[in-house]
């Protein structure tokens, strides 16, 4: 379809969301309709007025020349990539699982091997069009009257509005990538060696700690011609690749998706990574869409929470991303070691902020590079803790370095904690003027009252 056409199709779909909006009246707070989610943490949900924006999936416009793409909120990033490539480009910043949604990751904090030079996914936001919950839809660039929801909608995650249409910077593409696998064994060397080759000609890095003398820089760069290309989504997991390889080669579509195929590392918890269990499965079932589904199923019915205990152990989800100033990354992983004991741990630096695109609601300390640590699974303990006692050490060691935590997940803040962290004052402000009627949540009892 042509972007003419494409952009007739969306008026139309705008002018049905308005009058869906306006069908669903007022009372309970609205929320979206959704087939699939990327938040990790249990809701204990009232009725809610539910909004379906789920055709809102469409790349509306690419110029490769002037860097941007335009596509709808409710695009998959593995849609969205799909589109692009034969195009010649790819967004700048492309989280690691297929089902993350572009608008999703815009209202969160989206993140990848691109990010040491182009930001978080909020970075590389030219401009977005926002449906209130009045109905209105407003533009949001970073000049215009709206530029203070354009800076205030990441991290806002559903309680300001949500994004229909998002223009991002988008990067120019080769056919591979060529990675090199760097092992360290001292945390401090690894951390040295990733500040230099970040500031070096790669165009992706990121590492994994497989253990305190065991970490895994890998810089990947664009390349035209391979010699060989490997496979990661099947029979080979790409996370042990690392261990076994110092040089490896993957078309740029496999890269970009090399650790959905395992969640990382994840779907060892649902024996995936066995080779019997693999080949049952399948190559279409090794994905992050699987792995999710069994996930929630599992929470609803707590069968692995029952199995612990009638082992005599109680658990605790970890399930957490932070970012933490460079500068202070070595004493955050010593703490990791020492207290919560969770590998592999995932490691991707991010560029220092510029001052002048300060971010509301997810305010990194400007000038200053970080190093995001993400780090999933149960952690077990032989006798009753507190709820959310290995959070609650992992948010007051994040705030004590001076970093930020994601709230896609379990969030134990208290209301004053999380006001400091997050700008509570500013985000008061963005909501009596974009959402004076409270028709949205707000922000900390969606993401730790999880209402």
């Amino acid at each position: 379809m042509s972007a003419s056409a494409e952009a007739g199709a969306h008026a139309a779909r705008r002018a049905r969301l308005a009058a869906q909006l306006q069908e669903a009246g007022g009372g309970a707070p609205i929320g979206l309709e959704r087939s699939s989610s990327n938040l990790f943490r249990d809701r204990d949900e009232a009725p809610k007025r539910r909004l379906d924006l789920r055709e809102f999936r469409h790349l509306l416009d690419v110029d490769a020349a002037a860097g941007w793409l335009d596509v709808e909120g409710s695009a998959t990033y593995e849609d969205l990539v799909a589109a692009a490539l034969p195009r010649g480009v790819m967004p700048a910043v492309v989280p690691q699982l297929k089902t993350i949604t572009v608008g999703g990751a815009a209202a969160g904090v989206g993140i990848e091997a691109t990010s040491f030079r182009h930001g978080l996914v909020h970075d590389t936001l030219l401009e977005l069009d926002v449906l209130l919950p009045d109905g209105r839809i407003v533009l949001c660039t970073p000049e215009n009257e709206h530029r203070d929801l354009f800076f205030g909608f990441p991290n806002s995650y559903g309680t300001l509005g949500y994004a229909i249409r998002l223009r991002l910077r988008a990067l120019p593409v080769r056919s591979h990538v060529r990675v090199e696998h760097v092992r360290h064994r001292d945390p401090d060397a690894f951390f040295a060696d990733l500040a230099q080759r970040c500031a070096g000609p790669a165009d992706f890095v990121d590492g994994v700690v497989f253990g305190p003398h065991e970490l895994v820089l890998s810089v990947g760069r664009f390349v035209d011609d391979a010699p060989w290309s490997s496979d990661y989504t099947f029979e080979h997991i790409y996370y042990r690749s690392l261990l076994a390889r110092e040089l490896d080669f993957l078309t740029t579509r496999d890269y970009l998706w090399r650790w959905d195929t395992d969640w990382f590392w994840c779907s060892k918890n649902l024996y995936a990574q066995n080779p019997l269990v693999r080949r049952l499965l399948g190559r279409a079932r090794l994905n992050s869409r699987t792995y999710t589904r069994v996930m929630r199923w599992n929470a609803r019915w707590g069968l692995t929470r029952r199995l612990a205990r009638l082992r005599g152990r109680f658990t605790e989800s970890v399930i957490q991303d932070v970012d933490i100033p460079t500068a202070r990354a070595g004493e955050f992983l010593a703490f990791l070691l020492r207290e919560v004991g969770i590998l592999p741990i995932w490691i991707c630096p991010i560029r220092a902020a510029d001052p002048a695109r300060r971010f509301t609601l997810y305010p990194l300390a400007p000038g200053v590079p970080h190093v995001n640590f993400g780090f999933w699974d149960v952690v077990e303990s032989a006798l009753p803790r507190p709820p959310g006692y290995v959070n609650r050490l992992i948010e007051h060691e994040v705030l004590r370095l001076g970093g930020i935590k994601s709230l896609y997940s379990d969030s134990y803040f208290t209301r004053e904690e999380f006001a400091r962290a997050y700008d509570m004052a500013a985000y008061d402000a963005l909501k009596a003027r974009y959402d004076p009627d409270r028709r949205m949540l707000g922000l900390y009892e969606k993401c730790v009252l999880r209402a």
